[in-house]
């Protein structure tokens, strides 16, 4: 395996192999048990997302949390192919506390930094979440009240794992990383 210095000495030590197996391991779940969440487990995964780098440390996200499988439906913006959905995270950044250069507009980049430290540690927490990026988000910004300032970036619906009948599953074991490119399909070192 074609392996950056780097990545080898952090693959090796104890931390580095626990925040490792999850991120091998973490995958997109689309069925949840209605079972709800833990406000711990909910805690943590915020907690996490709020440690998230960003530009000039300006943490220009905000997340909404909706809890509750009735209330979760009654707002009718999740995908209709995310079943039984009792908790959902909603990812919003303040373009105007973030970096803008060349174009580019990095409130996107910070909240998805901090989105995906939030997954991974659903993950650790036992949870499902699948990330949803594409929503009709004035629909969204109406149905939660958003500020015409703030830009919704995902939906995180989120839970425990349920098969398709709603009985609740433990997370998969299979690896993710089965069905991804290699290094070498994606990486190129010192030049294109």
């Amino acid at each position: 395996m074609n392996t950056h210095p780097a990545l080898r000495a952090l693959m090796a030590n104890e931390c580095g192999e626990a925040v490792w197996s999850t991120i091998e391991a973490r995958r997109s779940i689309h069925t949840f048990s209605s079972d709800p969440v833990e406000e711990s487990k909910i805690n943590r995964c915020l907690e996490a997302a709020r440690l998230a780098p960003s530009w000039a440390n300006r943490q220009c996200w905000q997340f909404i949390v909706i809890q509750g499988k009735q209330e979760v439906d009654e707002l009718g913006i999740v995908p209709a192919g995310i079943k039984n959905t009792p908790l959902l995270f909603v990812a919003c950044g303040d373009p105007e506390k973030s970096g803008n250069l060349d174009g580019k507009q990095y409130y996107l980049v910070d909240v998805a930094i901090a989105t995906e430290h939030l997954v991974l540690e659903a993950w650790e927490q036992g949870l499902g979440t699948v990330w949803v990026g594409v929503m009709n988000e004035s629909r969204v910004r109406q149905k939660l009240g958003i500020p015409d300032k703030i830009k919704v970036v995902a939906l995180i619906p989120a839970g425990y794992p349920a098969d398709e009948e709603g009985a609740r599953t433990k997370l998969p074991k299979k690896k993710a990383s089965a069905d991804r490119k290699n290094l070498k399909d994606i990486v190129h070192w010192d030049k294109w």
